[in-house]
């Protein structure tokens, strides 16, 4: 009797699509950095990409490498994601925070973390709202 596995399978093309991502990404930087004239920057930002992307490929069987290039996402793996997620804004709002302080310390207006600040804090009102009033 020949055992039939049922649910989602995995495509193939998924497990390539984050390091494309990376390399696609890496390309922009390359682009960005040899037009602002800094070619240097471009080829190790490039370097950096690829890097994790080939990491990424090549660590197949690991279930935290297959999370997150979403072949191995579960319900479980997605409440890691979303906190994961939750940690990450947190630290980036704190070094938005701390970075305008020091900038108005110096005597300058703070820009641009005024704007990434307000961006922040708007979007944490508006999603809570939203959140909200839908659950």
């Amino acid at each position: 009797m020949t055992r039939v596995r049922v649910g989602r399978q995995p495509a193939a093309s998924a497990a390539w699509l984050l390091p494309a991502t990376c390399l696609v990404l890496g390309g922009f930087v390359l682009l960005a950095a040899w037009l602002g004239g800094h070619l240097a920057i471009g080829l190790i930002g490039l370097g950096i990409m690829a890097a994790f992307g080939l990491f990424v490929a090549a660590a197949g069987r690991s279930e935290t490498v297959r999370g997150l290039r979403g072949d191995g996402r579960d319900e479980r793996f997605a409440q890691i994601d979303l906190r994961a997620t939750a940690v990450s804004g947190l630290a980036l709002i704190t070094a938005v925070i701390v970075a305008f302080l020091v900038e108005v310390a110096r005597g300058h207006s703070g820009a641009p973390y005024t704007w990434l600040g307000a961006l922040a804090g708007l979007t944490y009102i508006v999603a809570v709202a939203c959140l909200r009033w839908r659950g």
